[in-house]
């Protein structure tokens, strides 16, 4: 790698430690070609993504951000996991650790806050943004749902219900 080459991937990972949302680094010793693309191809299915690191380099980036202090686990055969959302790339990098135990989670960082390994697995237990999405719309459908399911019943039942109202309020 001559000197252009690395400067580009300097420059690129800068923009990737100012940007993400969350990243999460990783030993990947004894991981095999079709382990990493797996893992690559998860992650990039839920929006995240995973870059082998030179440490020398990463550290270099690593400068001027606000994730500076991850300096200290760049030893060893490292990688990043980042996303925007996060809960995305943690909840699949503890996921494919499960799995393969040559992949070690060290700690990471979500936004200005460090994360050792328990951490990052509390997080990865909590729901995405999407999944909250989906139970905040459910609730709000709900009562909106019941009140249809009401309005279309016969127009005895909803005098009986009216009276219903009534009668409790009386009481």
């Amino acid at each position: 790698m001559d000197r252009a080459q690395k400067q580009e991937v300097v420059k690129d990972l800068h923009g990737v430690f100012n940007s993400a949302g969350i990243v999460v680094v990783t030993h990947y010793n004894g991981l095999s070609v079709a382990d990493m693309t797996d893992l690559r191809n998860r992650l990039r299915e839920i929006g995240a993504s995973f870059k082998v690191t030179k440490n020398r380099l990463t550290k270099l980036a690593l400068d001027g951000t606000d994730k500076a202090p991850l300096g200290d686990l760049f030893t060893g055969p490292t990688g990043i996991g980042f996303s925007d959302d996060p809960v995305a790339a943690p909840k699949a990098l503890v996921k494919f650790a499960k799995d393969h135990e040559n992949l070690k989670i060290l700690g990471g960082m979500m936004g200005e806050v460090v994360l050792d390994e328990n951490a990052i697995k509390d997080l990865a237990s909590l729901p995405s943004l999407d999944e909250l999405r989906a139970k905040l719309v459910g609730l709000l459908s709900t009562p909106a749902t019941r009140i249809a399911g009401v309005l279309q019943a016969p127009a005895g039942q909803v005098a009986r219900v009216i009276g219903a109202y009534g009668a409790k309020e009386a009481a």
